[in-house]
């Protein structure tokens, strides 16, 4: 009779416990934030982008890295700059027309995924899925924030703008699971493990806005928000 009811008793544990396996996965881990819970209000206000300038950027691809694509697959890499101009139109309406950049000459013309104002809104200007020329040797991997202002400093100097870059870099960064140390400045893209680029003269090209010691404060800022 003891045998039985043991067993009895032991059979009735074992099904407590399959149920809490079944039940406890289902309820959300207690501090867990998910990347979606991190995106911050974005408006989207897209450059033209048609198949032409796919082409484009697909024989641009081709070119520099080697591989015939305008789509971007999972980015590696997060890339902040300074627009050198001082409002989002201004912004876009330079990376509108497709034409040739006046820098280097080619198509397509340059654009960035993003830009954040001294505002702090945030608009996108090209989907995640898509090749954007803002930084040579990343563009195959990387997503380009730009922002509205003349250098490093006013962008640091300004809290709305700072705070909302650093809102949407730590979604971007959650959401692609990238690195802190990949997110870097215009300045830092010859140091990156990613940066490749297969024409001769442009293998040390870069620009000089957001420098080391600027992108150094900024990720530690960006670091005291939490992980992902």
């Amino acid at each position: 009779m003891l045998l039985k009811v043991g067993a009895r008793t032991g059979a009735v544990a074992a099904l407590a416990l399959a149920l809490c396996a079944i039940v406890l996965p289902l309820r959300p881990v207690s501090g867990a934030t998910s990347p979606q819970q991190l995106r911050p209000r974005i408006t989207r206000w897209a450059i033209p982008f048609g198949p032409k300038r796919k082409h484009q950027m697909a024989a641009y691809s081709q070119r520099h890295y080697g591989e015939p694509s305008w789509r971007l697959r999972q980015p590696r890499v997060i890339v902040e700059h300074v627009a050198v101009a001082g409002t989002v139109a201004a912004i876009y309406n330079t990376f509108a027309p497709d034409v040739a950049d006046p820098e280097l000459g080619e198509l397509p013309n340059v654009c960035a995924h993003f830009v954040v104002s001294s505002s702090g809104r945030i608009f996108q200007l090209v989907n995640l899925r898509t090749r954007c020329r803002h930084t040579v040797g990343l563009n195959w991997t990387a997503i380009g924030i730009e922002h509205t202002g003349f250098s490093d400093a006013d962008v640091l100097g300004d809290r709305l703008q700072l705070r909302a870059s650093m809102r949407l870099t730590r979604y971007l960064r959650c959401r692609f699971q990238i690195r802190l140390r990949n997110v870097i400045g215009h300045a830092e893209s010859l140091t990156s493990p990613y940066h490749r680029e297969r024409v001769p003269s442009l293998r040390r090209q870069t620009h000089g806005d957001w420098s080391h010691r600027s992108m150094r404060i900024y990720r530690r800022k960006l670091r005291r928000l939490g992980p992902c």
